[in-house]
């Protein structure tokens, strides 16, 4: 039977320690090897391992003040194997601390069991969009959860929120399940979030650098229209800190691991394809204390991947004649004018004029020299992969609901020593290549 209890899955990230060289320093450095690294997906804002106040234990402390009953479930992401066990001891450390909330880690040896798991059910090519390593790919983590504990209602957080309001949950779930004005039902909303000055509009940067790539410009249109009335507005967008969704939706939808970064506003675009819709509560919101991110090259190297290839994998689904047509003109302001065909030619120049203009400059003209070009090859070979790994997403949350295998060691029932773990309990290694393969 599943439970009335709401899931609050936090999504926590981590990384190396810091260096004792200059921050600045060993970060241009770091992230000149992620420009020129296969893998896209870099975490924006990982926690060092090392860190004396990690922003999980005040995202923590303030859900103890909420009022309501609801679980948590932390999954522990990492941008590097080498410290993926120390972070995941970490987070368990830190859950500790929190003994009035009832906590589940997971980590990399449940992520363990979940693949041997789907190795029995013969949906092991599943398992490359289920990772720790990948936003898309930790949301559906935090899915199977749910599902594994027959939790019918969500709520996603990201470590680097705080919860002000004591009537949080209440909130998340004002509708959630029930029916709209319009005879349909309510079974995704985001919430907006709030910057450390309490404002919902970031400051706008008018460099003459960025005349065609007014990122901060297109987004604060967007979320000044959904700040207007009616409380619940159609969305275009979605903020991953602050996502509540009903199992009437999660069940039949699941999030891109392939997309870089942006995988909450794809996941937007992903609902509407399938016939859904997701709404913003603008009476709903988190605190965002995000700390130092990755350099601004590197952002927006990210950018340019996640709109090349959302722009691809729009033209894709047309081919699909069970998908709804979304368009990049239904989503304008944001992300529609940065997921249109002029996108590429519109990063190039940008990064030309960085180039010419700003700090930074090798970054830039290496980015205004290979950007578009990795890009648009990355979303060629990836565009379609979703979609063949959405097509068995709804059986696979079918079959781990309430599944009895993970529940016991989801539950506590199945207890393990960790002190006497001799290895790292690691996934079992899947060639994606081959993956992929059966399922085009």
């Amino acid at each position: 039977m599943a439970t009335n209890e709401p899931l609050i899955i936090v999504s926590t990230f981590w990384g190396k320690q810091r260096s004792r060289r200059s921050g600045e320093q060993t970060r241009a450095k770091g992230d000149h090897q992620a420009m020129a690294a296969d893998s896209q997906t870099l975490f924006e804002h990982p926690t060092s391992i090392d860190e004396v106040d990690p922003p999980l234990a005040r995202l923590l402390s303030s859900l103890t003040k909420l009022q309501g009953r609801f679980q948590v479930a932390l999954v522990v992401n990492t941008n590097d194997k080498s410290v993926e066990l120390r972070a995941d001891e970490r987070v368990r450390e830190i859950a500790r601390q929190f003994d009035q909330l009832n906590t589940f880690v997971f980590g990399p040896t449940e992520l363990g069991s979940l693949t041997r798991r789907l190795e029995q059910l013969e949906m092991l090519d599943m398992a490359p969009a289920l990772s720790l390593h990948s936003y898309g790919a930790t949301r559906n983590i935090g899915l199977l959860v749910a599902a594994i504990k027959g939790c019918e209602r969500v709520i996603f957080l990201d470590d680097d929120c705080v919860v002000e309001d004591p009537a949080f949950i209440e909130k998340a779930l004002f509708g959630l399940g029930g029916t709209i004005h319009s005879g349909g039902r309510l079974l995704g909303k985001t919430g907006l979030a709030m910057n450390a000055k309490g404002r919902f509009l970031t400051e706008e940067d008018n460099r003459i650098s960025d005349r065609f790539w007014h990122w901060d410009r297109s987004r604060n249109s967007a979320i000044s229209e959904l700040l207007l009335p009616p409380r619940l507005t159609p969305a275009k967008l979605a903020f991953g800190g602050c996502l509540a969704l009903h199992a009437g939706l999660f069940a039949r939808v699941s999030f891109d691991a392939w997309i870089p970064r942006g995988e909450d506003t794809d996941f937007v675009i992903n609902t509407r394809l399938f016939g859904g819709q997701l709404f913003v509560d603008d009476q709903w919101n988190v605190l965002h204390l995000p700390g130092e991110g990755v350099s601004h090259p590197l952002r927006f190297r990210q950018d340019v991947f996640s709109y090349i290839y959302e722009h691809r994998k729009l033209e894709f689904a047309k081919s699909q004649v069970d998908l709804k047509q979304v368009t990049a003109a239904q989503l304008s302001p944001y992300p529609g004018d940065f997921i249109d065909g002029s996108v590429g030619i519109r990063a190039r120049v940008t990064a030309l004029l960085r180039a010419i203009m700003g700090p930074e400059r090798s970054f830039y003209w290496q980015a205004a020299r290979k950007v578009v070009g990795d890009a648009t090859r990355y979303a060629c070979a990836h565009c379609a992969d979703y979609f063949a790994f959405q097509r068995q997403w709804p059986t696979l949350v079918e079959r781990l609901w309430q599944d009895v295998a993970l529940g016991s060691l989801f539950s506590g029932e199945r207890s393990v020593d960790r002190s006497a773990l001799t290895g790292s309990f690691r996934a079992i290694e899947v060639d994606q290549g081959a993956a992929s393969g059966g399922q085009a």
